[in-house]
């Protein structure tokens, strides 16, 4: 982390002077950056993403036991969840790694020292820090710890609820983003009609 005066680059937020109010004393805390509202941008490619990050802080989506709300996803989890940890990372690091490289290192920590739950809590504290979700029903190093399997099953659903789909990775998502800004743009415009 930076110090608090350093400009950041992530597309999440832009560092920024808390605003003034009108006796000048700042609002928030000193040296807090404050959040963009609206539709983030991914810089590599001028993207706006949906599941933008705000300053509002927010719920999750579903609970932490909620596993068989999406089935197939909790199967996968249950049997390979390296797949499930690897497509959760590459879209939260917003494809700076791939879900093959974040798997494949999750696989070797489970397999070298049993506690998977070391790397795979990381993500989740990214996680809501981007989104502004509370540290419940533990903190994030117990939650994977004990429940490891539910904790990647509800970050799955958390990205998916946001319109981010995990499974098709970051790629897949920015070109789905990319798809409906073009189909937006070459909608008619409604209420129009012919003249003659």
């Amino acid at each position: 982390m930076g110090r608090p005066d350093q400009t950041h680059q992530s597309p999440m937020f832009n560092a920024q002077v808390a605003p003034e109010q009108s006796n000048g004393v700042p609002m928030g805390r000193p040296g807090q950056p404050t959040y963009n509202s609206g539709a983030m941008r991914n810089q590599q490619n001028g993207v706006p993403m949906t599941g933008a990050v705000n300053n509002q802080p927010s719920n999750w989506t579903s609970g932490l036991f909620d596993c068989m709300n999406d089935g197939e996803n909790a199967l996968i989890t249950c049997c390979f969840p390296f797949i499930t940890f690897g497509q959760i990372a590459e879209v939260i690091d917003e494809g700076a790694t791939t879900c093959g490289t974040s798997g494949i290192l999750y696989g070797l920590i489970c397999c070298l020292f049993a506690i998977p739950c070391v790397y795979s809590c990381t993500f989740r504290a990214k996680l809501r820090n981007k989104y502004g979700l509370p540290d419940a029903p533990a903190p994030d190093w117990i939650t994977h710890c004990f429940c490891e399997y539910c904790a990647l099953c509800q970050e799955y659903r958390e990205l998916k609820n946001r319109g981010l789909d995990p499974a098709i990775g970051w790629i897949g998502n920015v070109q789905k983003q990319r798809m409906g800004q073009q189909q937006e743009m070459m909608a008619p415009p409604m209420g129009q009609r012919m003249m003659g």
